[in-house]
């Protein structure tokens, strides 16, 4: 039995296909079904239902695929309990939200490597829903999000970081800052429902009882600046105070009262596998979002 074929168990049940999870893990699918095959031979038991168009999982599969899971955890946070009490080694996987990419995470990495050069840490970038799928299914160990939004997988904790208000932003050229104004009377440039940011603006509108004329849905955050700063609509935003001091030209008015506010967090599972280093990473985020918050005060 290896690692890499307990990995390639535990991509097939969370993306559905050998040919999804074979792109998830890097291989043909042929070797993907090599895999399997090696691991149904050395449990001698089937772990999927091949009559189907799709592969199911047996009951046996199943169970598989939550002990591999568990000894997925246990092998990765081996090396984040080894070294010498301080100094911290082995690899982190982690996902952000662009928001925390543009924002304070570079530093706190850079910070990160100078203090523990053999902490290597491996960044992708997603939706907040999409990197909570990610950390259940294993292929990350942890993710700065926003704050959890149901429905959201089960086995999760969130540490948190920063917060961040929601702020409608519109184009200078319209005369009034009225945020009900704003918001009825113009195209409605929408934040992807998908994203949890999503869910939090339109449930807060629902609770406004404001309704939007809804131009454009988007999932990125920079996309929807630029629409905005065409004169194409206006939208709602979460924003820190140091990204509204980049929106020069935009009228930035405060959506909701008070002020409808996100917290920025680190995501991972409960049994926390890496603890320390996920650990280490967020002290590192809070100090940097810290300094900031007083630099800007």
């Amino acid at each position: 039995m290896s690692l890499r074929a307990l990995r390639t168990l535990v991509a097939i049940a969370h993306h559905g296909s050998f040919a999804r999870a074979a792109d998830a893990v890097h291989l043909t699918q042929s070797a993907v079904s090599l895999h399997v095959r090696s691991l149904e031979e050395e449990f001698n038991a089937l772990l999927f239902d091949r009559s189907k168009r799709q592969p199911v999982l047996t009951e046996a599969g199943h169970f598989a695929v939550g002990r591999a899971q568990e000894i997925l955890a246990l092998y990765e946070g081996i090396a984040a309990e080894l070294g010498d009490g301080s100094e911290l080694r082995g690899r982190l996987r982690l996902g952000a939200i662009q928001t925390a990419l543009a924002g304070f995470l570079p530093a706190a990495l850079a910070t990160l490597s100078e203090q523990h050069p053999n902490l290597r840490v491996n960044v992708s970038s997603g939706m907040s829903a999409e990197l909570a799928m990610r950390i259940d299914a294993g292929e990350l160990d942890a993710a700065i999000t926003t704050e959890p939004v149901k429905p959201h997988p089960h086995g999760l904790i969130s540490t948190p970081l920063y917060e961040e208000g929601f702020w409608i932003i519109a184009p200078s050229s319209i005369d009034t800052s009225d945020p009900r104004q704003l918001l009825q009377a113009h195209p409605f440039i929408r934040f992807d429902r998908r994203a949890w940011a999503g869910r939090t603006i339109e449930r807060e509108l629902r609770r406004m009882r404001l309704r939007v004329h809804t131009s454009m849905e988007l999932d990125s955050q920079d996309a929807i600046t630029q629409m905005v700063a065409s004169g194409l609509g206006v939208a709602v935003l979460p924003l820190s105070m140091h990204d509204l001091s980049d929106l020069k030209g935009l009228i930035c008015v405060p959506f909701a009262e008070p002020q409808c506010k996100r917290r920025v967090v680190l995501l991972e599972r409960i049994d926390r596998p890496v603890g320390r280093l996920a650990g280490a990473l967020a002290d590192a985020v809070r100090l940097k979002a810290g300094k900031a918050a007083i630099h800007e005060n």
